[in-house]
């Protein structure tokens, strides 16, 4: 777990938050029995999670697509060519919806909008060393020109909700 107690706090009133205002039909399936707390979540969110990661063409036509989601400090953080479509589609819109699935087991959605963490033509983020260091940890030094063929996002939320059929089992699974 990578978060501290204040972006643990942080994510704990998004996701009460999220839920409080969803409509009765998501509040009758994600219950208070059936989520996760901040840190529960932190605990499962580990490594590479898959997202479904939907974007929006200039036509105003969805496009859903996959990515590698790293869950950071209370955030997913995704990357992909520089040269996607996707990449477009953030550059010029850019709020997104996103969904991590294990099955019927654990599902966390969310809605929000990306920031560029290493803009081509621009200062970086003021974190961004430290994520590089982790992707390349992650990935491996040499996986890619780090400078000019990836461009990597913060996704920052404004909505989430997560969905855990077995609240103990989850858990026991990522603190064994």
């Amino acid at each position: 777990m990578r978060e501290t107690p204040e972006e643990l706090k942080e994510l704990q009133a998004l996701l009460d938050a999220s839920l409080s205002r969803s409509t009765s039909h998501l509040r009758s399936i994600i219950s208070s029995e059936r989520t996760l707390t901040a840190e529960q979540l932190t605990g499962v969110l580990t490594g590479m999670c898959t997202l479904a990661l939907s974007t929006v063409t200039a036509k105003g036509e969805p496009r859903i697509s996959g990515v590698d989601g790293h869950f950071l400090h209370g955030k997913w953080h995704f990357g992909t060519a520089r040269n996607a479509a996707k990449a477009r589609h953030l550059a010029a819109r850019p709020a997104v919806s996103a969904a991590h699935m294990r099955g019927e087991e654990l599902g966390v959605f969310t809605h929000g909008t990306v920031e560029i963490l290493n803009p081509q033509d621009g200062e970086p983020a003021a974190d961004w060393p430290d994520l590089l260091a982790y992707f390349k940890d992650f990935y491996g030094d040499d996986a890619f020109d780090w400078d000019k063929d990836v461009v990597y996002y913060r996704l920052h939320p404004h909505w989430t909700a997560v969905y855990a059929s077995d609240v103990a089992k989850l858990t026991a699974a990522s603190h064994p």
